[in-house]
């Protein structure tokens, strides 16, 4: 095993912590959860991240999802560069909004119409004060454990970095922010049918990660979604799938096609950019027309839509096939059962939660199927295994609570590479117990 030196790595942590409010500029970055100082990327490249001190990585974190088809691909490097060339925002229409626009349609049919945005936070949030205009209440429900951007209604109970530090709720929030959010076990239709029954029509909508990301992987158990969509049709509620993660990842319609559920509004991030910081938010043409300037309620972005990032969506998701997603969720299954068989021989608990090429390995006993079980995780464990996979060439994400995400660019040997890593890494996580 190559002996890792990461002193530039702690140098320029040490600097940042000067200028950049812990050293980072998103949470999870932090390693607080695993341990240790941050590693400063220097390159990536496929399948790997290489750092500034000259270590190469098999890398799962993946931008947190959107490089589906690995880092820096050729063809979309060239495209970037050429469209530079022309400017690289206008703060006016292009013809590129529209070209993306209807790829994405035609890939997710329920989003008739589709506005641009940034982030998949602009992108929640939107949608969020677009539902309670077109319904004219004010309460939302969403899900304990899942994370749907950092926008003050969201944060109770959130997944991702929240639980990943410690703080699923922020200090800053208002309580009259979080007073119309009302909380519901994923997984748990009841809870959801007693929010309905004592807020009687005053729920705008339903929020919800399709299948769950920000807690770890966590797949809808049979006749969730089915359930949640014949409540929100009973009761006059907008049914909003927050699709930043499985959209065009879990398939080229993301979750509604697979489990055949038709969302009023869908919410999409990263992955239609190719990567490039871009969010979007769509659905039925009616509700639609309630946006900016077609209607009444206000949005607006000086970076939406701008031509490299709807340049680079373009080139990422028509090149989304069904032999690509066959591939990545064979090595899905292949990691999958790796990791599990790795735990077995180490003595070590783990459910390992997997859906194509999304995965998440739990350091508990009991199965994982919603926020409660999740945090019955071991997560000084998973510290452990961390820095052992780290230590052996393999960068999964620095939380327990996160999920791994596989691309074209990955191989059978870095899958066998990581295997390898496990098994030992996981005798290191034994002795965290």
């Amino acid at each position: 095993m190559k002996t890792m030196r990461w002193s530039t790595s702690a140098k320029l942590f040490a600097r940042a912590q000067k200028i950049l409010p812990g050293g980072v500029d998103s949470p999870v970055r932090a390693f607080k959860a695993v341990g240790g100082d941050p590693l400063f990327i220097r390159s990536a490249k496929g399948a790997r991240l290489t750092d500034v001190d000259g270590n190469s990585y098999v890398d799962y974190v993946m931008s947190w999802g959107p490089l589906i088809h690995g880092h820096a691909p050729a063809g979309l490097v060239r495209l970037i560069a050429e469209t530079a060339k022309s400017g690289t925002s206008y703060g006016a229409p292009t013809e590129s909004e529209v070209l993306l626009g209807e790829k994405v349609r035609s890939m997710m049919p329920s989003m008739e119409r589709v506005r641009f945005v940034s982030s998949g936070t602009e992108a929640t949030m939107s949608a969020i004060r677009l539902a309670r205009a077109a319904t004219g209440r004010d309460r939302i429900v969403k899900f304990e454990g899942c994370y749907h951007g950092h926008a003050d209604p969201f944060l109770v109970k959130a997944g991702s970095g929240a639980t990943t530090l410690g703080a699923p709720t922020s200090p800053g929030v208002p309580r009259k922010a979080v007073q119309h959010t009302l909380l519901a076990s994923y997984n748990d239709l009841a809870s959801v049918e007693r929010l309905c029954d004592t807020n009687r029509h005053q729920i705008a909508a339903v929020v919800v990660e399709p299948i769950a990301g920000n807690m770890g992987v966590v797949a809808p158990a049979d006749g969730f979604l089915a359930g949640l969509r014949e409540l929100c049709d009973r009761h006059g509620m907008l049914l909003v799938f927050d699709e930043v993660i499985s959209g065009f990842r879990a398939s080229r319609g993301g979750a509604q096609q697979i489990w055949k559920i038709t969302p009023d509004l869908t919410c999409l991030g990263k992955i239609i950019g190719g990567g490039l910081p871009v969010g979007a938010y769509g659905g039925r043409a009616d509700l639609m027309e309630y946006v900016s300037p077609a209607g009444p309620v206000y949005q607006a972005g000086t970076l939406s839509g701008n031509p490299l990032a709807m340049a680079a969506g373009l080139w990422s998701i028509s090149r989304l096939s069904k032999p690509l997603y066959t591939r990545l969720a064979r090595l899905g299954r292949m990691l999958a059962t790796g990791l599990a068989e790795a735990a077995r021989e180490a003595g070590v608990p783990l459910q390992v939660n997997a859906h194509g090429s999304l995965l998440t390995p739990f350091f508990t006993s009991g199965p994982v199927r919603d926020y409660r079980t999740a945090l019955q995780s071991d997560s000084a464990q998973y510290a452990a295994f961390f820095r052992g996979m780290l230590t052996r060439g393999i960068y999964p994400p620095p939380s327990q609570f996160e999920a791994w995400f596989l691309s074209a660019a990955h191989t059978e040997a870095d899958v066998r590479k990581t295997i390898r890593a496990a098994k030992a890494a996981m005798k290191e996580a034994r002795g965290a117990e």
